[in-house]
């Protein structure tokens, strides 16, 4: 076993008594030492984990279309359930209320949520109406209870 030498700590210096105000403040500490790797945190949805929440939902679509001014437009309501309860078995994070809650957050920043989203709308409408729709509009609210997370999306197809 190699030798160990203890080196004896320094003096403390001596107690002072304060004389200033209580608001005094303390000197500034020098930085010797400046870290060369800044870590920083971040969330966000994976990938693979939105492929497989996404083909999990529940898709809900109803709407109806009026014609006006020679112009053909479909008003529907679209409704994605995704229920973290039920994706318990391929996803790592407990499958509870607050993972539903934290998901909710994060797919609400998520970059591919419109596309993902137009893409089901635009399905729904041509599933609904028979026909593809020239333009596609909606407006979407997430919303939680319990562990589902719902997806409602407002849209507004333009048939002709």
């Amino acid at each position: 076993m190699p030798d160990r030498t203890t080196w004896p700590s320094p003096p403390l210096p001596p107690a002072r008594k304060s004389q200033g105000s209580l608001y005094e403040m303390r000197p500034i500490v020098q930085v010797r030492r400046i870290a060369l790797i800044e870590r920083e945190v971040r969330e966000h949805l994976s990938q693979a984990a939105l492929d497989a929440v996404f083909a999990r939902s529940e898709v809900i679509s109803e709407g109806e279309a009026s014609t006006a001014q020679g112009k053909t437009v479909f008003w529907a309501s679209t409704m994605l359930t995704f229920d973290v309860g039920a994706l318990g078995e391929i996803l790592r994070e407990p499958a509870d209320e607050d993972t539903a809650r934290r998901m909710a957050a994060l797919l609400a920043k998520d970059p591919s949520l419109d596309a993902r989203s137009q893409t089901i709308v635009r399905g729904e409408v041509e599933r609904i109406t028979h026909a593809k729709p020239k333009s596609v509009r909606g407006e979407t609210r997430l919303r939680v209870r319990g562990t589902r997370v719902y997806l409602d999306i407002d849209v507004e197809a333009v048939l002709s």
